[in-house]
């Protein structure tokens, strides 16, 4: 039997072709999604570990929940350390954001990889970590020194004069030193630039203070004795030591976490892929059983039993799965490959380091790849077993009974009906995580339910496409009627399809609604005709919004502040210039009023409000930044947006207790409202700053519509293998049909239907299956859309389901592109069959 399977497979090379490569391109996904992850999980830990090499000990604050912020180190504390027995140096390190501009005013690079740090020389006068490639090392709060690629790239010399920015306003200072550094220092694509201490501490975090300590031990000293007596002189609570060991092992846990969690996700859509490619292999299977159906029975007649015909299709199964999981293993590689390059010319930061091929990659590719076929084969496996020996040989195949075709139905409308109840009792679940996985589950269930019936849906649905199929004469009528001559057949196909514009469209209606309702928010929200804001979301200078404040075109501005309170409770504020604050915005309270912000007068958004259970004339007690405690009135319950949320105080109620004051965002209103001259005049006002963002309305709401649109685009992307493997699925069906067919295609050409009326009665089939299971997806994917809008609904005020119109239109355009596209070599080979051999055919 397996000579007799493997004959088989050798016999229908070209019929088993989209089989392979439907699993090929699941197992690849597999694969090369392991790959990927594992080569930039090694690498990213092999450059982060590199990072702590020179360092033995490291001294960090401890964050304190009664203060809500970590608090800095002080030189008394640095002085201590280098005093600590074992400790060979101590270094005080400073670091912060630092935007860097190109000679043309740009913002040079990634401001999310844009960073400041200190130049701290030992005896020697140099700093070990920065040797210098030209120039001197940074000396007094006018001069600085810049990693070498940075500035290759931006052509900048030593004497150069150059425009940076830390926090806001723009400081021009001279490039006295040019350096290099390890990759792990200053990674590929990021840039670096270094000042001498006490100007880092004053650009960048607070005179006299530093945001970490790193000692090195003496010869002979181990890093945990350090560190034993490193904690000796630390200050009870607000800092901690950790060995260098100790920190590289935790950041390589943190890495592995996150490249675990990518890994999750991206295994989710390859499954979805896989999934797919069942009903491609199932029909192939179904269709190669069916035309060989003398065959089985002969073996049958000369002594092969039940158990055997079926253990044949499933050993067919297994050589197909094992050769495309071969395939798909050496794909995925490739994939892999592909993907650490793509991601490296999108993001300059990703780490080189050498393609790493896991056990586990090879395992699961051959796992996944042979048990998915063999699972997809074993029910035509079974089927074929079941056909009578004498029934067979006289190609009586046995068709569907009615009481089979009874069994399915009622099958298939109670799992339905029982998947669409679960959705259903999903959205009246209060507790937003059991809603989520119910829903999940029973979407899932609704699902197979509607595969189940996709034979029954199938007559109704096409026939509604028979006025327009009649327009193409007989041709359309016989496409009509091949599409549902085998609605099993039809069913398979079409689901394949389904699936993936399920999923498509769900996330799509959900994706629009919530932008539509963000921007609706956050423009709705404001008064201010300008929101300005820092590149990366990095804190703005309080003397932004001074320096705004002054000019004449500016009738009112107000920083938005933000912290987050100490206790047992941590809640956030957002404080205000409570007299300006009505100018500026224009919040929508369910509850109360805004009233006057001023002093123990505060409002609350709705989620804060529902968590405290709180409402107007409610008393809030904080703890303050510096640990003082107070007690705050609610006058009102707003709607939160992207633009405004938590606790909104006046500021001077927190002035006293914020030892640096930062803002996030600054909000602007101008005398003539927003155009292009008055946005020029804030511009200027700030100095041109490459790094602060000066956006009106509009460009807020692009913003929004920009994140949302972008995250989309990568879910699309994810799942256009499951709608490459259903395009396979289609094609497939297409020419074993054709095959299957070859006797009635030579008929009908006998009888007068020429090759372009064959061409055109396979590509309208085509049409009409991938249309079925275009409208089934969309379908589905509306109903899915708006149940997972329901709980979303439940978190964000103000939601309603918005129906993208242009993109289910474009879906429903692209599945009947699928059907013309993979029509196009069946039709051209059913046109191209020989008369007189097609009607011999068997």
């Amino acid at each position: 039997m397996f000579k007799t399977a493997v004959r088989n497979v050798l016999a229908h090379k070209a019929r088993l072709l989209m089989t392979v490569l439907a699993v090929m391109l699941g197992v690849a996904f597999v694969a090369g999604t392991l790959v990927f992850t594992s080569t930039i999980s090694q690498a990213s830990q092999g450059a982060m570990q590199q990072s702590f090499r020179d360092v033995d000990v490291a001294i960090q604050p401890r964050y304190d929940d009664s203060t809500g912020t970590p608090p800095l180190l002080d030189q008394k504390l640095l002085d201590k350390a280098a005093r600590v027995p074992g400790a060979a140096s101590a270094t005080g390190v400073v670091h912060g954001f630092t935007a860097i501009a190109d000679k043309k005013g740009e913002l040079l690079g990634d401001a999310s990889h844009s960073d400041g740090g200190n130049y701290a020389p030992g005896a020697d006068g140099k700093d070990a970590r920065y040797p210098l490639r030209d120039g001197t090392p940074p000396h007094g709060p006018h001069e600085f020194a810049l990693d070498a690629p940075t500035a290759d790239k931006a052509g900048y010399k030593v004497g150069d004069t150059v425009r940076i920015s830390t926090n806001g306003p723009v400081h021009e200072q001279r490039l006295t030193g040019i350096f290099t550094a390890d990759a792990n220092r200053v990674p590929p694509g990021s840039s670096l630039a270094l000042f001498d201490t006490p100007t880092a501490q004053k650009l960048l975090g607070a005179p006299g203070s530093f945001h970490e300590i790193q000692l090195k031990a003496d010869p002979g000293t181990s890093q945990t004795a350090l560190k034993s007596a490193v904690e000796s002189v630390l200050p009870q609570g607000k800092a901690e030591a950790s060995t260098g060991k100790q920190l590289s092992a935790d950041l390589a846990d943190m890495i592995k976490s996150s490249s675990e969690d990518m890994q999750r996700v991206l295994l989710v859509f390859a499954g979805i892929s896989l999934f797919v490619g069942i009903f491609l292999i199932a029909n192939t299977f179904t269709m190669l059983v069916a035309q060989r159906t003398r065959e089985l029975a002969l073996l049958r007649a000369v002594g092969a039993s039940r158990r055997q015909v079926t253990r044949s299709v499933l050993l067919e199964a297994f050589v197909v799965g094992v050769i495309a999981a071969a395939v798909g293993l050496v794909a995925g590689i490739g994939i892999g490959a592909g993907l650490r390059s793509l991601a490296s010319s999108m993001s300059a930061t990703t780490p080189d380091g050498p393609l790493v091929v896991p056990f586990s990659a090879v395992v699961a590719s051959l796992l996944v790849g042979v048990l998915i076929t063999v699972l997809a084969a074993w029910l035509p496996g079974r089927r074929a077993a079941k056909i009578p020996p004498v029934a067979a040989m006289n190609s009586v195949h046995a068709a569907p009974t009615t009481k089979s075709l009874v069994l399915r139905n009622t099958l298939g409308a109670l799992i339905a009906g029982a998947g669409t109840a679960g959705v259903l009792a999903a959205t009246h679940i209060s507790n937003d995580d059991v809603g989520a996985k119910v829903m999940s589950l029973s979407a899932a269930l609704a699902m197979t339910g509607v595969f189940i019936l996709t034979p029954l849906l199938s007559r109704p649905l096409i026939a509604l496409a028979a006025p327009v199929l009649r327009s193409f004469g007989v041709a359309g009528t016989l496409a009509r009627l091949n599409a549902v001559r085998n609605p099993r057949r039809t069913a398979a196909t079409a689901s394949a399809l389904m699936i993936g514009l399920t999923l498509i469209t769900g996330l799509t209606v959900i994706a629009t609604s919530v932008q539509t309702v963000v921007e609706k928010k956050a423009v709705a929200s404001l008064k201010a005709d300008y929101v300005v804001s820092m590149a990366g979301n990095q804190p703005l200078s309080p003397e932004v919004a001074k320096k705004l404040g002054a000019l004449d075109e500016v009738t009112a501005v107000s920083p938005l502040r933000q912290s987050v309170t100490g206790g047992a409770d941590p809640t956030l504020l957002t404080a205000v210039d409570g007299s300006k604050f009505d100018q500026l915005t224009r919040l929508d309270f369910t509850q109360g009023s805004l009233g006057r912000l001023q002093g123990d007068r505060v409002v609350v958004d709705e989620r804060t409000a529902e968590r405290g259970k709180l409402h107007p004339g409610s008393r809030v007690p904080v703890t303050y930044n510096d640990g003082t405690k107070s007690t705050l009135t609610v006058s009102g319950v707003y709607e939160p947006s992207d633009i405004l949320m938590g606790v909104v105080v006046d500021r001077a109620t927190v002035a006293a207790h914020q030892k640096q004051a930062t803002d996030t965002r600054v909000l602007v209103k101008t005398r003539d409202d927003a155009s292009a001259a008055t946005k020029e005049a804030l511009v200027t006002a700030l100095g041109k700053n490459p790094a602060i963002s000066v956006a009106d309305k509009q460009q807020v709401s692009e913003e929004i519509a920009r994140q949302i649109t972008m995250m989309l685009n990568v879910l699309y992307g994810l799942l256009a293998m499951a709608v490459v493997v259903a395009v396979l699925g289609v094609i497939n069906t297409l020419a074993m049909s054709v095959f299957e067919r070859a006797q009635e295609i030579g008929m009908l050409r006998a009888i007068g239907l020429d090759r372009l009326g064959i061409k055109r009665m396979v590509r309208l089939e085509s049409l009409v299956i991938s249309l079925f299971g275009g409208v089934l997806g969309v379908g589905l994917g509306v109903f899915f859309g708006w149940a997972g809008g329901q709980l979303i609904s439940k978190a964000m005020t103000g939601y309603g389901m918005e129906l993208p119109w242009g993109r289910l239109g474009l879906f429903l355009a692209v599945a009947a592109l699928i059907g013309v596209l993979a029509a196009l070599w069946p039709a051209r080979r059913a046109a191209r069959l020989n008369i007189l051999a097609a009607i011999k055919a068997e």
